[in-house]
């Protein structure tokens, strides 16, 4: 039987940081979804060969958290501008050492829409390999483990300088906004597991 998502309480154990890559292991074989079996086999392996997965200067890549973040009526998900990269993306970021990636979907969620009070919701809800190539930087892969993250009622969004504009979307307005097959997988699976908790 698949277990139901829930929210994780904020001050639980579950959200403190971690330099155990074999937490970062539970966590990829807990993740629920459809369509991103091959990306989870092969981070599991890269997490075998690098004992640095979890740092931004490990190669072909490294481990990142993103946070798939829904308004508390669970209809609008927030869609960040990306400054470096020119492009729509959900809140999320670089581990830095850190394995536990609920913690880091958090906290990357937290940083870049200025939200608190936010609760995250295990397992994970995707898992995504994509390559990024942003300036300044050599090409690598992105190892990203994707959560649901619920803002509160009342909060406003404010973003850093890591993006230049933030917006609730519903998910028929994403389809206007130009996305990679990963992302809409994501909301797809976001959407839907937002929809079942009570």
């Amino acid at each position: 039987m698949t277990p139901s998502p829930f929210a994780i309480d904020p001050n639980s154990a579950a959200l403190v940081p971690s330099q155990d890559r074999e937490l970062a292991r539970q966590l990829l074989h807990a993740a629920q979804g459809e369509g991103f079996e091959s990306h989870r086999s092969r981070i599991l392996e890269l997490i075998d060969e690098h004992d640095d997965i979890a740092v931004r200067t490990c190669r072909p890549g490294h481990l990142t958290g993103s946070a798939f973040v829904v308004d508390p009526s669970r209809m609008s998900c927030l869609m960040l501008f990306h400054t470096k990269l020119q492009r729509w993306l959900q809140p999320g970021g670089h581990a830095d050492g850190d394995t536990n990636l609920a913690h880091v979907a958090l906290r990357e969620a937290q940083e870049e829409t200025g939200l608190s009070g936010l609760q995250v919701v295990t397992p994970a809800i995707d898992v995504d390999i994509h390559l990024v190539d942003p300036p300044k930087e050599d090409a690598h892969l992105h190892l990203d483990v994707r959560y649901l993250i619920i803002a509160q009622a009342g909060s406003e969004p404010q973003g850093n300088h890591e993006s230049q504009a933030l917006q609730w979307v519903t998910e028929a307005e994403l389809v206007d906004f130009d996305v990679d097959d990963g992302l809409r997988r994501m909301a797809k699976a976001g959407f839907a597991a937002a929809s079942t908790l009570g």
